[in-house]
């Protein structure tokens, strides 16, 4: 199967890098829409929905803690109980909107501080699993038989997170709920020997364009990355992660589309 490209979308309502997001849609294949809490509002969710329709790219709800002065990329201490309510929150708004433009939401994407948690805690990845599994999105209509009311027919969504070493254990605690998984990598992170993301604290955490570049080759061709300790680590990739966040990024994601269709 050939490598989608995923990007986080949704959470520029203002600013230099407004109208960013209808520049990267043509060139993508899944659209993580931020669902209020760390970033974007009712309006650009709807605005983003209509974009990603008219560009056929498949939609995903991108919830994080709630978090809108941080942008989401805070760690906070919540209960499970906690994880699961905030989650389906925001799945739900997403899905409502969703639902009115008829658009279906596929997958959920976890976004920052509570991605990152989720790959380290198994308590909270199995929270957000129970939240995405008590989640599903309306399909579409059955027509009533005499005397019954309309029902609807409702997908399971589908759960996106890191690959890893760790990628059929998280396959097989995803079963468990019934879910499952869309495994992606990083265009232009640096891996860490274990196969977690090098810190961004540290120098060389993020490629720049040229090893980007060469590491989207890599995945591609052979289903690999260098460490930052020179080892090839093998991934289980069905998404590439892609930044659309100014204009240099919008030119990258243009530059790895015609790889990838190469």
């Amino acid at each position: 199967m050939p490598l989608l490209l995923n990007c986080d979308l949704g959470e520029n309502a203002q600013g230099p890098e407004q109208g960013l997001d209808d520049l990267v849609m043509p060139f993508i294949d899944q659209a993580n829409i931020a669902c209020g809490f760390h970033a974007g509002d009712h309006s650009l969710m709807r605005q983003t929905l209509i974009s990603a329709k008219h560009h056929n790219v498949s939609v995903g709800a991108h919830p994080s803690y709630p978090d809108s002065v941080g942008f989401g990329r805070r760690s906070m201490k919540l209960s499970a109980l906690e994880i699961i309510t905030l989650v389906k929150h925001q799945i739900r708004v997403l899905c409502g909107i969703a639902k009115d433009l008829e658009v279906p939401v596929t997958y959920v994407k976890p976004h920052g501080a509570l991605y990152n948690d989720m790959m380290v805690n198994g308590h909270i990845r199995s929270a957000v699993m129970q939240a995405i599994s008590e989640s599903r999105q309306p399909i579409e209509s059955r027509q009533p038989s005499e005397g019954r009311q309309p029902n609807e027919i409702h997908k399971p969504l589908a759960f996106m997170l890191q690959a890893t070493a760790e990628a059929e254990t998280h396959r097989q605690e995803a079963q468990m709920f019934g879910i499952e998984v869309i495994f992606e990598a990083f265009a232009d992170r640096c891996y860490n020997d274990d196969g977690n993301l090098l810190s961004r604290s540290i120098e060389g955490a993020v490629h720049g364009r040229e090893k980007m570049l060469a590491q989207v080759q890599q995945l591609k061709n052979h289903g690999t990355v260098t460490t930052v300790g020179g080892h090839q680590l093998t991934l289980q990739a069905d998404s590439l992660c892609v930044h659309g966040d100014n204009r240099e990024s919008v030119d990258a994601v243009k530059e790895i589309r015609q790889l990838l269709n190469r």
